[in-house]
């Protein structure tokens, strides 16, 4: 069965290939002049359908297919088809596809700069968290990823990360004493679950349910969404909102596609994805609601409302050192501070 994957991941990859081959050679207004070219474009994420990502980045194709008369193609292809988001920035990097949805955790990786969104309690609330997302310092931030061969689009709201457990409910860090918790393999979340005194375990997303389910895990971190979008709530029966990360998703796109493209072709991409960002913000809100009325009702979850500054307290030497280690994350806080 895997040589049969690897197979069909492999005959994926060279249809993907031979279609931006087919745009490798732009000529006209696909070189960077004024107009719209006929161009397909290729785009990955790790999201099923019931995940909000999905319709959002469908939205964002359909839109710039409507916006660009049908010049514009986005061939999607979702549920980590072509691996998880490491291994989907690393196609994007390299040409193999144009564009990836991916965790703000997994950008960090490739840009230092991008740690800053996996630090603890960045956020004062939702407000501040708006105000960032849409101010210059981002749209600084995306376009220094061409440094590393990226370029940023947009971002979706992917709420604010809490504990789940199976049975264990976190009320105050103390709590988290001895618990192995599932983390984004990054080394800033790995350092924050070690100064609230959880045990970090960096697991896939798809190994998160079997994970509990076994014990190999004893709990988690993400938005109550989880527990109805990956069925988290049929194995994990205790959810705490201490919301100590907000880390948003990012679309990104190839730096090389991107300086391809005219003019007329980025504005029309950037109002394409700010469109499909508005009306993710609208679908996530409902979803959020309807996600935690199911979890209460129907699989027995129990939510709760730890007093958050204990967390902070035990994550803040993490901002700190931050800070100190790393003179652009420190400017770049104060400009988020400056939005509060």
């Amino acid at each position: 069965m895997k040589r049969v994957g690897l197979l069909l991941w492999g005959l994926v990859i060279l249809s993907i290939t031979a279609c931006s081959a087919s745009n490798a050679d732009p000529s006209g207004a696909q070189n960077g002049n004024e107009g719209i070219g006929e161009r397909h474009l290729t785009l990955a994420h790790i999201h099923g359908e019931a995940s909000p990502v999905y319709g959002s980045l469908e939205e964002f194709g359909e839109d710039l297919e409507r916006r660009s008369e049908g010049k514009i193609n986005v061939d999607i292809y979702g549920e980590a088809v072509l691996g998880d988001e490491r291994v989907m920035l690393e196609l994007v990097k390299t040409g193999v596809i144009d564009m990836a949805k991916v965790n703000g955790g997994v950008l960090e990786s490739f840009s230092s700069d991008f740690s800053v969104f996996s630090l603890p309690y960045v956020f004062k609330d939702d407000e501040h968290y708006r105000r960032v997302m849409q101010s210059g310092t981002v749209q600084d931030l995306y376009k220094d990823l061409q440094n590393v061969g990226l370029m940023g689009i947009t971002h979706y709201n992917a709420g604010t990360r809490s504990f789940y457990t199976k049975n264990t409910p976190i009320n105050h860090p103390d709590d988290l004493r001895g618990l192995k918790i599932r983390v984004m393999n990054n080394t800033t979340s790995i350092e924050t679950m070690e100064l609230l005194g959880a045990s970090p375990t960096p697991l896939p997303p798809s190994e998160v349910y079997t994970g509990l389910q076994q014990g190999i895990i004893d709990g988690a971190e993400s938005s109550p969404i989880a527990l109805t979008d990956a069925n988290h709530g049929e194995v994990a029966k205790t959810f705490s909102f201490d919301e100590h990360t907000r880390i948003p998703d990012f679309l990104v796109m190839n730096a090389d596609t991107w300086n391809r493209l005219s003019e007329e072709e980025k504005q029309m991409i950037q109002k394409s994805a700010r469109k499909s960002t508005k009306y993710h913000a609208e679908k996530w809100e409902k979803l959020l609601q309807r996600s935690m009325e199911e979890s209460k009702k129907e699989l027995g979850v129990r939510f709760y409302h730890p007093e958050q500054e204990p967390f902070r307290k035990k994550v803040e030497p993490l901002i700190q050192e931050a800070r100190r280690e790393d003179p652009d994350i420190a400017k770049i806080l104060d400009r988020f501070k400056e939005l509060e």
